[in-house]
């Protein structure tokens, strides 16, 4: 039996002790639920069989047909369902660009289609904390946070300032970038590691294999996982070779061969395709009007390269388990993952080959196989019952009944969902005055937020530094410190250097500022003009400022701020409760240089 589904038989399917010689002499049984008639797919290589569950305190703590369920439990009869455990997506991305894009509605997404864990890679390390208690008090899957490493000017890197991604570009420098992630706590790192832009525009930089291994290396000793955004054949040979955990996209420039089968195996790498990204026509989409479209012909091609490797690979006994992208354009969350299973079957898997990708495989992939990914006596109880028989016909799985996250109930009948299920955000937190005056030592703001670089995107990027300087004094007094901005723009139409306030950590919870009447803050610069920005929930705001080469106090009221429109932009009108960062921005000719310095930001 393969180690990846290699799970003893005696998971509990033995009635236990547990099996009660008399239920009517046991006590009450508060907060148990018994599933009662199921056919139960426990992802532990038996064939499925007629059985009943017991949940107790967030645990399965039996399962077999003999198994009764204790008086006072709640009876749920699953006579012709099938119950599985909950899926799992290894590659998700939980961004406000995506569909849905609001936290609450991307963990009902999931719920509803019976995914129980997921990794997401959108999100900064600043932001964790404050999501992680945010989804606490959500109906959610198991969310692991993720953590991006890129190369300079590469896929990942091409957005992101360092604090982000990080940018590494040799061994000592990768090495260093998993170190500044230990107060972080992430649960996985994601490497983009192949810099090939799918022959659609040119090429990014790639991260060489002695810099990925010395991160994989790093990670591991810190027992995170690491998964690559690897898509051609060559570098997935280098993904193997360095013992990356998972490569999280389809290798489909060629068909895989077998130096690079033999790579990933003996890397003990594993495979999640995200073939549902790769889709070129997505469920619900209609046919391109010209299906000789070069890009759309030559997404069919690589298309076709991604389904024939990932049978290749299953073939040869690489695990496959289950990735998506779900949060990319036209890969919505929650039902992709269930696309993902019928593409694998498309694909060549078997329907049961599928099912075992999107559980007991991804729960090996990120090492908590222990704990959930199967059913079995001990167990996490994240289960899902839908009508039918997936094993037989993979789009079962879309008929989803009821879905449980730790022995709870969180979608099927009778089912409350938390209010904050339904909220947009976490409610709104009162900002101080003082935002920053950069007399911290640690570098941080005096909302204790981390501030963020924010340089137009592309391979071609502003280059700009910001740090805190000591300021001159004036008039015989000391200056203290202040902020310093200085970019060479990049050669293009709409080059922009700007560094970000955040009004909360990570910019995830919203600040109510109702109880002031705008921005005030002290700068000087090159003559501008600069842009005062206010980002909030419903979109972004701006005012333009001009500051030459001696200090001057500004004190820029909320009415003079106007929406800044185009892609993204939101359409109610400003409230005040709902902002999130304070940014100040500048744009010259392509080539040309600015600057700008700033203190005692604060609102008034």
């Amino acid at each position: 039996m393969s180690r990846w589904v290699g799970v003893a038989r005696n998971t509990g399917i033995v009635a236990m002790a547990f099996c009660l010689a008399s239920a009517a002499k046991a006590p009450p049984a508060s907060g148990v639920t018994a599933i009662l008639g199921a056919t139960v797919f426990t992802a532990t290589g038996e064939a499925p069989r007629v059985a009943n569950v017991v949940i107790r305190d967030g645990r399965i703590v039996a399962v077999g047909p003999a198994v009764r369920a204790p008086r006072g439990a709640t009876v749920i009869q699953a006579k012709g369902q099938a119950l599985l455990p909950g899926f799992f997506d290894l590659h998700t991305h939980w961004t406000p660009a995506g569909a849905p894009n609001i936290t609450p509605e991307i963990a009902n997404a999931y719920i509803a289609a019976g995914v129980t864990t997921v990794n997401d890679f959108h999100q900064s390390p600043e932001s964790w904390a404050p999501r992680r208690a945010w989804l606490a008090t959500l109906a959610a899957p198991h969310v692991n946070f993720t953590a991006r490493t890129s190369t300079p000017g590469g896929h990942g890197a091409d957005w992101a300032d360092v604090n982000t991604t990080k940018w590494v570009n040799t061994p000592e420098a990768a090495r260093q970038a998993i170190r500044e992630l230990v107060p972080y706590k992430p649960d996985v790192i994601k490497a983009f590691h192949d810099g090939w832009r799918y022959g659609t525009s040119a090429d990014n930089t790639s991260m060489d294999e002695a810099t990925l291994a010395a991160l994989v290396d790093e990670a591991h000793k810190n027992d995170w996982k690491v998964g690559t955004h690897t898509v051609t054949v060559e570098r997935g040979r280098a993904a193997g070779r360095a013992k990356v955990d998972f490569i999280a996209h389809s290798l489909q420039d060629r068909e895989i061969d077998a130096e690079t089968v033999a790579a990933l195996k003996q890397g003990g790498t594993a495979y999640a395709p995200t073939l549902a990204v790769y889709e070129p026509v997505k469920p619900g989409m209609a046919p391109p009007e010209n299906p000789d479209d070069p890009r759309f012909r030559q997404s069919v091609r690589k298309f076709g390269f991604a389904m024939k490797n990932v049978k290749a690979l299953h073939d040869a006994g690489v695990p496959i388990a289950l990735g998506t992208d779900a949060g990319m354009p036209n890969t919505p969350h929650g039902v992709s993952t269930l696309r993902e299973m019928e593409l694998l079957v498309q694909a060549g898997l078997t329907p049961t080959q599928a099912l075992m990708a999107g559980t007991a495989n991804s729960a090996k992939v990120l090492d908590v196989l222990a704990d959930r990914g199967t059913i079995a006596a001990g167990k996490r109880a994240d289960l899902v019952l839908v009508e039918g028989r997936p094993w037989e016909n993979i789009s079962d799985v879309r008929r989803t009944v009821r879905v449980f996250v730790d022995g709870k109930a969180v979608h099927g009948p009778g089912v409350v969902l938390p209010k904050a299920n339904s909220e947009r955000a976490m409610p709104p937190v009162k900002v101080a005055a003082l935002i920053d005056d950069f007399e911290r030592p640690d570098g941080r703001t005096q909302l204790d937020t981390l501030r963020v670089d924010d340089m137009d995107g592309g391979i071609d990027r502003t280059v700009q530094v910001s740090q805190v300087i000591d300021r001159a004094p004036v008039e015989g007094k000391g200056g203290g410190k202040a902020l310093s901005l200085a970019a060479k723009m990049a050669v293009k139409s709409d080059p922009q250097a700007a560094v970000v306030l955040p009004l909360t950590r990570g910019s995830v919870q919203p600040a109510d500022a109702r109880a002031f009447r705008g921005v005030r803050f002290e700068a000087r610069g090159d003559g501008g003009p600069y842009r005062v920005m206010i980002d909030t929930l419903n979109g972004r705001w701006a005012a333009e400022v001009t500051a030459g080469a001696e200090w001057r106090r500004f004190e820029v009221p909320f009415t003079e701020f106007q929406r800044v429109t185009g892609r993204g932009a939101g359409t109610g009108p400003w409230t005040g409760t709902d902002l999130t960062e304070v940014e100040f921005a500048g744009s010259r000719k392509g080539g040309g240089k600015l600057w700008l310095e700033l203190d005692n930001v604060a609102f008034y």
